[in-house]
């Protein structure tokens, strides 16, 4: 007999087999009942006939078992048309491992700020554990795709001395005797590395100190970030839509059955694999945001409201070309033809997720860059480093940040962010 997981049994149909599991539900019949059973690996029916195994097993099974209650079970393997896996255990004993007594994430809904609370115990449910699959997926998919298009990996510093994004949002710490902050992005140190490596990404944990209960807004989240020497702007564009399109594709292709888990029909997010992306300037969408009848001024950035217009409007993921230079950072470059605004883009989901993607091209020259940091009230002294980039050898260089959890919560359609994330993070908990 071998011992196997659950989502080994369509290869050992008709074969008795053992398997280390947890219950999640069960329900009786008179002689028959059915246990519904997890191993980390997927979710399968047990079932038990009265006739089939001793007294002792089966009244254990019918009264004593709780729910999360660990155990292995012995049966043999059957093929369950009725059930979207597929397959089923025919039980003939039961191995009690630990019990379990009054779980308290039951089979009945619970508000979203209870399962937060108990999300080291809420990530065993059917959702969640779909959910950390997909963001398994993606992840490995990120690594493919950058590895097969001559990216270099890189780890930048998690304890950094710059704010690539602005000081309003900083968590602040000392490092020894000099001021450290958790990084915002690791942007800045990317564009050393490309310069250095032609291409490069990053791929880690970054933060902001934003007090906010929004889908769209985390204390901490993952941020995937390339940057590419000796490309514009528009090359980059190319290279947006291309890898989010292969992230999209890869999900349909190998996680249908959670993405059905999650509510999202994969059929849904067929167009979204198709490019290229429809593009606008940031003046055109003002245009359309004026016609829509939104109460939006040329120099506002864009809120919610905004962009699940702009997104809507065009059902797929939208670029936003050429921001005002008021609204976004100081290292982006000026456009060649115009002082107001910078060689920029957003990508925008649609569905009312916003922006999954903020990128643009970099200055390049010394001087506009040092005249940038001042005009941002920041201290050249601590960009030094980063100046230093423009006086040897500078090149055209561009890039892009995509976060994780907010695309995860696009293409799987949940209702908050932090439904992403697995654990009660201490960050988060300041702030529930």
């Amino acid at each position: 007999m071998q011992t196997i997981n659950i989502i080994d049994a369509p290869h050992h149909v008709n074969e008795r087999v053992k398997i280390g599991v947890w219950l999640t539900d069960k329900r009786s019949s008179g002689k028959i009942a059915f246990l519904q059973l997890r191993d980390g690996t997927a979710f399968f029916q047990g079932v038990l006939l009265k006739n089939k195994v001793t007294p002792e097993v089966f009244e254990l099974a019918k009264h004593e078992l709780r729910q999360e209650a660990s155990f292995w079970v012995i049966g043999e393997i059957h093929e369950d048309t009725r059930s979207k896996f597929g397959y089923e255990i025919q039980i003939e004993d039961i191995e009690v491992i630990d019990a379990s007594e009054d779980y308290p994430i039951g089979n009945k809904e619970h508000g979203i700020d209870f399962l937060l609370d108990n999300r080291h115990l809420w990530l065993r449910s059917s959702k969640p554990q779909a959910m950390m699959k997909i963001r398994d997926r993606v992840i490995r998919a990120n690594y493919e795709y950058f590895g097969d298009h001559g990216f270099t990996k890189i780890d930048p510093p998690i304890l950094t001395g710059n704010a690539p994004e602005g000081t309003t949002d900083l968590f602040h710490t000392k490092y020894f005797e000099q001021d450290a902050y958790l990084s915002q992005s690791g942007q800045l140190y990317e564009e050393a590395g490309a310069l250095a490596l032609n291409k490069v990404y990053s791929f880690g944990p970054v933060f902001r100190a934003e007090k906010s209960k929004t889908r769209r807004h985390l204390i901490e989240f993952w941020m995937i970030e390339p940057e590419m020497a000796f490309m514009h702007q528009e090359e980059s564009l190319e290279i947006q839509e291309e890898y989010v399109a292969y992230l999209v594709q890869k999900v349909i292709d190998d996680c249908s059955h959670e993405l059905e888990v999650l509510g999202r029909d994969p059929e849904t997010l067929k167009p979204f694999t198709q490019t290229p992306y429809p593009r606008i300037s940031y003046d055109e969408a003002i245009e359309l945001l004026q016609k829509g009848g939104l109460d939006v001024q040329w120099g506002d950035d864009f809120g919610s409201p905004e962009e699940t217009f702009l997104a809507d409007h065009f059902s797929k993921p939208v670029f936003i070309l050429n921001y005002p230079k008021s609204i976004k950072p100081f290292y982006m470059k000026g456009h060649p033809t115009r002082d107001d605004v910078y060689v920029c883009a957003d990508l925008l989901a649609p569905e009312g997720y916003g922006e999954i993607i903020g990128g643009s091209e970099r200055e390049t020259d010394y001087d506009t860059l040092l005249q940038a940091v001042k005009d941002a009230g920041l201290d050249p002294k601590d960009y030094a480093w980063y100046l230093d980039l423009r006086k040897y050898g500078s090149v055209p260089h561009s890039g892009f940040g995509l976060g994780l959890e907010r695309f995860l919560s696009w293409i799987t359609l949940q209702d908050h962010l932090r439904t992403t994330i697995p654990f009660p993070r201490m960050l988060n908990r300041l702030y529930p």
